[in-house]
């Protein structure tokens, strides 16, 4: 019997001790009078109800169904005895019934057991699953997506009313969630981080400082199991990474990096949003922002990410900070919010060509963007959504970019948690030209469509690729034959290989052409649709679909089928 259970036992008879009494001793006592009263038989001759008669009959009498009087007629002290006995044990049971309602609604009893299902979910899960601790906006975009890429997740967070959204949200599996504070280490083992299905750790929490223990307790459990941790400070950031934190996520900084790299070059920033956005959603829009003087209103965390990006493209920035020295901002910084029109003005709206809208509010980012449109229409305006509730206020505000933290963190974490090469062909890709990444857009563009298309990875060894491995001894086997879908008409599948690692070398192929031979050991990073993974993934472990996709025969493996084919073969 594991702890949790006990736990919900020892809640129920402590709260039920007094109940459990009063019907007791109601019982005993009706049973003792019926015992003790004298009764007459059906000779006449008088007789004494023994225990077992008495218990039985208190027992179906309780239930105000009654069967009559047993064994014999009763007289009319028996009666007598037999009213107040019905009264004794109805109020017993209104007494135990009422504390067993109580008891249901007690917050400390629903916990117990809310936390003995968790567990037992957890024990009999037989999946590879991610532990997210807080289910915030974030939370929900990273479970959401990976169930979305045939994952599965188990959730942690310290707010009751998010572990209810979590049991009403209209997810296809239902997810299991606790009610705890995620950076106590008993409840990260509770949630499984020992389980070998557990495939890491990801801390999403608003506290810098809890998601540090997590961290911290999820290194020290489970050393071989990767950490994913969100930090929106350089101190926190710096401090996890110093003990082994697989990767730390800041949302500012990469939005920072993101219109640095569309500053530079469209194509590469729209590359860039369509393999990281999250899969099955609209294809974001290309933009072009232009490289004039910029307003920046806001010098917080966002606000200094932000202007380190533009400074590193060469781009004349004016700040606008209602705190100047706690900002720590350069002499000429402007003070003021930026929702006064006398405020922009001052920073130079008319000749402005972009500004950044970067407080902490919602409602001072949208009244910026929208007197700063009254008094220059022609300005590209980028907003900062600090929460998911007013998604609706910033699409009726039109603005050419909007940065929403919860989904840079989600798009950074699915990255690496279900496409691990794809945070290096990011970085690889940076260093190619224009026209190089103009063609992967279009190229993406031919086989998803107008939706972001689906990342995944596929390593040629034993375990996922015994067909292939085992053809490869006989013959080469090359990308474009792998990629087509069907060997009469030669059609394509619906993907593209964006990256090819060589596990011999270490070497990286970027967009590998169809005539590049496949190795043993090599990583396969696609980009496309998901039927296409599951059509390649069957082939690479079906030795009859892969002979099929490469001579076109299509030989039916059958034990009978193979023993006719072995008998022709033999002479006659």
């Amino acid at each position: 019997m594991g702890p949790t259970i006990n736990k919900v036992l020892f809640l129920f008879l402590r709260r039920m001790r007094a109940p459990l009494l009063a019907l007791t001793a109601a019982y005993a006592i009706s049973v003792l009078g019926l015992v003790l009263i004298p009764g007459v038989d059906d000779q006449g001759e008088p007789w004494r109800m023994d225990f077992f008669h008495a218990f039985y009959f208190v027992t179906y009498m309780a239930t105000t169904i009654g069967f009559g009087e047993i064994p014999h007629a009763f007289t009319e002290a028996q009666r007598m005895w037999t009213v107040v006995a019905v009264y004794l044990s109805v109020v017993a049971w209104l007494y135990a019934i009422g504390k067993i309602l109580a008891l249901i609604q007690d917050p400390a009893f629903r916990l117990a057991v809310s936390q003995h299902a968790f567990d037992r979910t957890i024990r009999k899960l037989q999946r590879p699953f991610h532990i997210v601790c807080g289910y915030g906006d974030t939370g929900a975009l990273v479970v959401r997506s990976l169930l979305g890429r045939n994952g599965f997740a188990v959730v942690i967070d310290q707010n009751p009313d998010r572990i209810n959204e979590l049991v009403l949200e209209d997810y296809p599996l239902q997810i299991p969630g606790l009610c705890a504070d995620a950076s106590i280490a008993n409840r990260l083992l509770d949630a499984g981080l020992l389980n070998p299905h557990c495939q890491g750790v990801v801390a999403l929490t608003s506290d810098d400082a809890v998601n540090l223990r997590i961290a911290i307790a999820a290194k020290l459990l489970n050393p071989e199991r990767p950490v994913i941790c969100r930090a929106e400070s350089h101190d926190t950031e710096k401090n996890m990474a110093s003990f082994g934190t697989d990767q730390v996520i800041n949302p500012f900084d990469i939005f920072g990096q993101r219109l640095a790299l569309a500053l530079h070059s469209p194509a590469h920033h729209l590359l860039h949003e369509w393999l990281g956005s999250i899969p099955g959603s609209p294809l974001p829009m290309p933009i072009d922002p232009p490289c004039g003087r910029w307003i920046l209103c806001g010098f917080g965390r966002f606000g200094k990410a932000v202007h380190a990006g533009l400074i590193q493209e060469g781009v004349e920035v004016t700040l606008v900070e209602t705190d100047p020295e706690g900002a720590d901002c350069p002499p000429d910084c402007i003070k003021g919010r930026g929702t006064e029109a006398d405020t922009l003005h001052e920073a130079g709206i008319e000749s402005a060509s972009g500004i950044v809208a970067g407080t902490g509010r919602d409602d001072y980012n949208l009244s910026i963007v929208m007197t700063a449109r009254e008094l220059n229409p022609d300005l590209f305006m980028v907003g900062r959504q600090n929460r998911e509730c007013d998604s609706l206020l910033f699409a009726a505000a039109d603005l050419p970019l909007v940065m929403r933290h919860d989904r840079v963190i989600a798009e950074a974490i699915l990255a690496h948690l279900t496409s691990p090469l794809l945070p290096r062909f990011l970085e690889l890709s940076r260093n190619q030209t224009t026209d190089w990444a103009n063609e992967q857009v279009s190229s993406i563009t031919a086989v998803v469509g107008d939706r972001v298309p689906a990342i995944w990875t596929e390593q040629l060894d034993e375990g996922t690729a015994p067909a292939l491995l085992a053809h490869l001894e006989q013959e080469p086997v090359t990308l474009g034959q792998l990629l087509r879908a069907d060997h009469p008409v030669r059609q394509r599948h619906a993907c593209i290989v964006l990256l090819l690692r060589r596990e011999a070398g270490g070497e990286d192929i970027l967009a590998p052409d169809d005539n590049t031979p496949l190795q043993p050991g090599d990583h396969l990073l696609f980009c496309g649709r998901f039927a296409s993974a599951l059509t390649i993934s069957h082939t690479l472990r079906d030795p009859h679909a892969l002979r099929y996709l490469l001579t076109g025969e299509d030989t039916p493996e059958g034990w009978i089928c193979r023993a006719l084919r072995a008998a022709r073969r033999q002479p006659a």
